[in-house]
This record gives C-alpha cells, sequence and structure tokens, in this order.
C-alpha cells in the first residue's frame, strides 16, 4: 500500500535569485506565441498599428505585473494567485471560495497553456516533417501525428523537470540561450532582409472602414499580444522557493515585463516590411505562419538560415513549457496543503524537493488537452484567465489597501490606484471589442458556476464558509 502521508511534511527550500526568477518569468513569455502571432497581430490590426498592439500589451502587461509584484512581495508563497486571494478574501470567508475556484479553472487554464505550447512546437515540426499533420488511423480523421509528438514533449518535459531545483534551473540557462539566439535570428535577418531590399519601410496596407473596425482589430491585436506577454508572474508560483522574496519578485516581474517588450517590438519593426501578405496567412495553418518567419532568415542568408531559424523556434517552445511547466505545477501543491484541493498532490518528494506528485499530475492532464487545437486551447485560456483571475487580483489589491492599510508591503506600486484600472481598462476594451465575445465569455462563466457549485457540495460536508457559522453555532 502506497503511503499518502509520505513527504507531507517537508516544506520546499529558498534557492532562486533574481538572475534565476528573470530566467524562469522570460521562458514561459517567449514561448511560441511571438513567432505564431506576429503575421496574426498585423492581420488583425494593420501594419501601423500593430507596434501599437505591442506596445498596448506592454502597458497592460506592466500595470498588471506591479499588481503581481505588490501582492507577490508581501504574500511570497507558493501558488502565486492561489495564495493571494485566499489572504485577501479571508480564507475562512470568502478566500476560501475564490481560491478553490482558481485552482479550479487552473486545472483547466494550466493545462490548456502547456498544451498550446506543446501543440506549436509539433506544428512548427511540420517545416521538416511536412506529413506531420497526417492521421495515421483512418478511423480517426481528427487524431494527427502533431497530436502525439505534442503529448510525447509534454511527457518528456515532466520527466525532465522531475529532479532537483539546482538541476531544473541549470537546463533553464541552456534552454534559454536557444530562445534568446530564435530572437536575436529574426531580429537580424529581417532588418537584414530590409536593407536588400532598399531599406526599411512601412508597408502600404488598406485603411480601416471606420474608428469602430480600428478599435476592433487594434482590440484583437492587442489580445493576441497579450497573450504573447503572459508569464512575467511566473516566479510568483514559486515563491516558496526565491530568495529574498521582498526584493526580488517585484525586480523580476518588472525586468521580464521590460526586456521582453523591447524585444517583441524590435521584432515586430523588424519583419514589418518583410510581412507585406501577412493579411492574406491569418487563416493558414501554423506551419505556414511559421514559415512566414523562417522565410525572411532564408531570403536574408540563405537556406541554411531559414531552418536554423525553425528549429530555434521549436527549441523556444520547448524552453516555454519547460518554465509553465515548473511553475504552475506549484499550484495544486499550495492548495492542497492548506486543505483546500485533494491531499494526494500535497507531497514533496523527500529526495528531490519538488512537489512531484502536483507535477505529474499537471503534466499528464495537459498531454491530455495535446489533442485539441491550437485556437481552441488559446482562446479558452485568455477569457478565462482575465475573469476567474486577474479581475479578481485587481479588485482584490485595491480592497486590501482599504482594509489592511497596516499590513507590511515590502513593495508598494507607484501611481496607486492607475496601475490596476489601466489594466482593467485594457483587459475590458480587449474583451469587448473581439469577434465572438460571448461565446468565450459564456465558457469561462460555465467553469466558475460549475467549479463554484463543486465548492458549495465540498464546504457543506466539510463545515466550510459559508456554512462554516452555521456549524458552529448548532449545539
Amino acid at each position: 500500500m502506497i503511503d499518502h502521508s509520505a513527504g507531507t511534511n517537508a516544506t520546499l527550500e529558498r534557492r532562486i535569485g533574481l538572475r534565476s526568477a528573470v530566467l524562469f518569468n522570460m521562458l514561459e513569455m517567449i514561448g511560441v506565441g511571438p513567432f505564431i502571432t506576429l503575421p496574426l497581430v498585423i492581420a488583425a490590426a494593420g501594419f501601423r498599428l500593430s507596434v501599437w498592439a505591442w506596445v498596448l500589451g506592454a502597458v497592460i502587461a506592466v500595470a498588471d505585473g506591479l499588481v503581481w509584484a505588490e501582492l507577490g512581495a508581501a504574500f511570497p508563497r507558493a501558488g502565486g494567485s492561489y495564495a493571494f486571494l485566499r489572504e485577501i478574501y479571508g480564507p475562512q470567508r470568502a478566500g476560501n471560495w475564490l481560491s478553490f475556484l482558481y485552482v479550479w479553472q487552473l486545472s483547466f487554464s494550466a493545462p490548456l497553456s502547456i498544451a498550446s505550447g506543446c501543440i506549436g512546437l509539433a506544428s512548427f515540426l511540420g517545416v521538416f516533417w511536412p506529413g506531420i499533420d497526417a492521421a495515421p488511423i483512418a478511423a480517426l480523421p481528427g487524431l494527427h501525428f502533431g497530436n502525439l509528438v505534442a503529448a510525447l514533449v509534454c511527457l518528456m518535459v515532466t520527466w525532465m523537470l522531475y529532479r532537483r531545483l539546482s538541476i531544473v534551473t541549470g537546463m533553464a540557462w541552456v534552454l534559454f540561450m536557444g530562445v534568446m539566439a530564435a530572437i536575436a535570428g529574426v531580429i537580424v535577418s529581417g532588418f537584414a532582409h530590409a536593407s536588400a531590399m532598399g531599406g526599411w519601410h512601412m508597408p502600404a496596407a488598406p485603411e480601416f472602414g471606420g474608428m469602430k473596425s480600428m478599435a476592433g482589430g487594434l482590440a484583437q491585436g492587442t489580445l493576441l499580444a497579450t497573450y504573447c506577454y503572459w508569464g512575467y508572474y511566473n516566479i510568483t508560483f514559486l515563491g516558496s522557493e526565491v530568495k529574498r522574496p521582498e526584493k526580488t519578485i517585484p525586480r523580476a516581474i518588472l525586468l521580464s515585463v521590460f526586456l521582453v517588450a523591447a524585444f517583441y517590438i524590435a521584432m515586430n519593426l523588424a519583419v514589418l516590411p518583410s510581412l507585406g501578405g501577412a493579411a492574406q496567412h491569418s487563416d493558414a495553418s501554423a506551419v505556414v505562419r511559421v514559415q512566414l518567419v523562417a522565410d525572411i532568415a532564408r531570403a536574408a542568408f540563405g537556406g541554411w538560415a531559414g531552418y536554423t531559424i525553425a528549429g530555434l523556434v521549436v527549441w523556444t517552445a520547448f524552453a516555454s513549457v519547460f518554465s509553465l511547466l515548473l511553475g504552475y505545477s506549484r499550484v495544486p501543491y499550495a492548495a492542497a496543503r492548506d486543505g483546500n484541493y485533494f491531499s494526494f498532490l500535497a507531497a514533496v518528494h523527500p529526495r528531490h524537493g519538488i512537489p512531484h506528485r502536483s507535477l505529474v499530475a499537471m503534466g499528464l492532464v495537459a498531454s491530455a488537452f495535446c489533442f485539441l487545437t491550437l485556437t481552441q486551447v488559446i482562446t479558452l485560456l485568455v477569457i478565462t484567465r482575465i475573469l476567474l483571475q486577474f479581475f479578481l487580483q485587481h479588485a482584490g489589491v485595491m480592497l486590501l489597501r482599504a482594509q489592511r492599510p497596516d499590513l507590511d508591503r515590502p513593495f508598494k506600486m507607484p501611481l496607486y490606484p492607475l496601475p490596476p484600472l489601466v489594466a482593467i481598462g485594457g483587459f475590458v476594451f480587449m474583451l469587448i471589442n473581439r469577434s465572438h465575445a460571448l461565446q468565450g465569455l459564456a465558457v469561462a462563466a460555465g467553469i466558475g458556476v460549475s467549479g463554484t457549485l463543486i465548492y458549495l457540495w465540498r464546504a457543506k460536508r466539510l463545515g466550510q464558509w459559508p456554512f462554516l457559522l452555521q456549524s458552529k453555532s448548532e449545539p
């Protein structure tokens, strides 16, 4: 018989410094996103507004990042948002419900996020393996070789993370070198190709059909850019393993946003002259879109450069999945340690010092989601996160300021309350101006309602809020 209590009394050690914290954030931020969405942002927002979509996405990321920084410095615990929501709204009050609801939605959104990286990676392999979109089983035409490769990649990353954090950090630095090479390659080849074609210039493009159309295009472009920025908060999920968290967490968040924003804007400017037909490829497959980026390098330096860039994009996608699974695996562990999730997941490996059961569970669920499409996972991921996580934190950080003004805050966001209000405004702008907005909102609402019903059933059985007072008053 397996002893489920083994390792549950162990604790996580603080071993992550500032450089590693920035590394883990940037590895998550720079995944398949920028390479697959560069032409999509241009197609949605137009050539001139595409740059502003990346800038607006960066502004929202900084505003939201300041909220994460203040909360992460005040509550440096494993689980990130789980710990924040539980503390803000009260562990014996609504915080118990909202923190459970967060873990419930994360049971969908985190594996979806991880799966998006795996699916994107498998799609990019089509540059080298043209038959990856083929169906190996005639009776299952929706099952492709790419789905199997994506699931295999997810399982491989889970295996790599099943070891001590010091070893994981070393592997992360190796992966990071490939990420920087991919970004540098796209930027250099883009400007080199533009120079060979007579210099950098803004491509001619048709005008938008009025302000409403322009706002809709900018909103969709900003939503795609925002997806690419997400990950600057990854270090908060590792809060219990960060050295000097009151200083390290805020600095890591802000540094990663500014560095990645500079890379993304430079990439967009570099490829603009070469992506004149980007709008024509907005509905193309992932393979075609990544070939657009590879074709720029091929045109600038030759065929070898195109294959090199494609290979580096695959490397970058793998690195992003590595960081995503590392951070998110700590959330179910933290909830289970508080008795607010399945107790089986509360264990820490006696030798490696990692939450191994939570890690394996997250990896297995993500592998199952690899059999969905990339569009499905990104849409569900973005809207669910905004409604059931980010908005709750924006309101929560202001509520915490009002209710607990004397709370020790090692980092206080500047220009308060402007950052949370700017972040809320930016997210609302994206949600209401995009097409088919109600469908995404309905899915997020369904997750919220189902999670709430499960919580209420569980809370009544365990005598937790809102049944806590009633159970105490009974004779």
